[in-house]
């Protein structure tokens, strides 16, 4: 995973300055667009499934019924918490332990992450209501469209904006572990607010870095079906980590 993880060639050669009307780029990010949104279908539904499925909700949550007859979550069951950690041991693992992927293991890859990080959304169901997900949803499509547009047109090399902002998910990913302890409202908001804004900022980069390492590639086709599979990852999560915290910013809670 390493090989195409957040990096690209940091020149572009002038012959392909014009990169919006390459026919190879656009077959390449297609088939990454393409791939991205079929994973959050298949997340969308893997929510749905442990988050509302009466027998699968009870293996995994912990749910309490308010005097207003509304169900929300109370706490999660051992598996619960299996499955709401299992994203990011996955994601680590593929970051330090998978280093000469195939097309086919890397596929295997991608589809494993999202349907474990659709499975540990179901929480979000007993956390928000169905018109606060459905709706914050479509603003973060509207504004990943907005964004990777951007990325995918841009001249701007965005490499060193992209440094900046991986140094600032860092320091969220720590405030929020610090956070855990504290439990401080404003500190929550503020990290909310800075997570808005570096995701925001990460989908751009990753679209341009796509860019760039289709053209690094050379038409190299094992290595561009790798690259489909990480590319589609990156954005993946870009797009449901904006999700998230805005939905920690503007979700209407059960």
């Amino acid at each position: 995973m390493s090989d195409f993880n957040r990096g690209y060639a940091r020149s572009i050669p002038a012959d392909r300055a014009d990169m919006s009307v390459d026919a190879g780029l656009r077959s390449f990010m297609l088939g990454v667009y393409n791939k991205v949104a079929l994973g959050l279908v298949v997340s969308a539904v893997m929510a749905f499934v442990t988050g509302q499925v009466e027998v699968v909700q009870q293996l995994l949550y912990r749910t309490a019924v308010r005097a207003d007859g509304v169900e929300v979550l109370a706490g999660y069951q051992p598996l619960g918490y299996v499955v709401a950690f299992g994203p990011l041991a996955l994601i680590l693992f593929g970051a330090f332990g998978m280093k000469n992927a195939t097309p086919k293991t890397s596929g295997i890859y991608y589809w494993a992450v999202v349907a474990l990080m659709g499975a540990s959304l179901g929480a979000i169901t007993l956390m928000y209501t169905g018109a606060s997900i459905f709706s914050t949803f479509l603003i973060t499509a509207t504004a990943f469209g907005g964004l990777s547009l951007i990325g995918y047109t841009t001249k701007k090399d965005l490499t060193g904006f992209g440094s900046f902002l991986m140094v600032g998910l860092i320091g969220i990913m720590v405030a929020s572990i610090v956070n855990i302890f504290l439990m401080n409202s404003m500190m929550s908001f503020l990290i909310s607010v800075l997570g808005v804004l570096i995701f925001a900022g990460l989908i751009a980069y990753d679209t341009q870095r796509l860019k760039m390492t289709y053209y690094q590639l050379g038409g190299n086709e094992a290595a561009m079906g790798v690259a489909t599979n990480y590319g589609a990852l990156s954005l993946y999560l870009d797009f449901i980590n904006l999700f998230m915290f805005l939905l920690r910013l503007f979700g209407d809670r059960r």
